[in-house]
């Protein structure tokens, strides 16, 4: 399930008061991903890398991940 996908089903659950939807359920998808996006990079790569390498990588990660 991509990121976007999570978020909108999020947003769904709390129809029709999508203004109310829980941060908290949203801080948590960020943050799996966030922490999965690293642990994938530190298992993939040991290297230091430039910002544009890391969007890169972020890039092949989202790819991987079906994200």
């Amino acid at each position: 399930m991509t990121l976007k996908e999570k978020f909108k089903e999020i947003i769904q659950q709390t129809k029709p008061h999508w203004h109310k939807v829980d941060s908290e359920s949203c801080e948590k998808i960020a943050d799996e991903f966030a922490i999965g996006f690293a642990d994938w990079l530190d298992i993939n790569f040991k290297l230091n890398f430039t910002n544009n390498i890391f969007k890169e990588l972020l890039k092949i990660y989202k790819e991987e991940k079906g994200l």
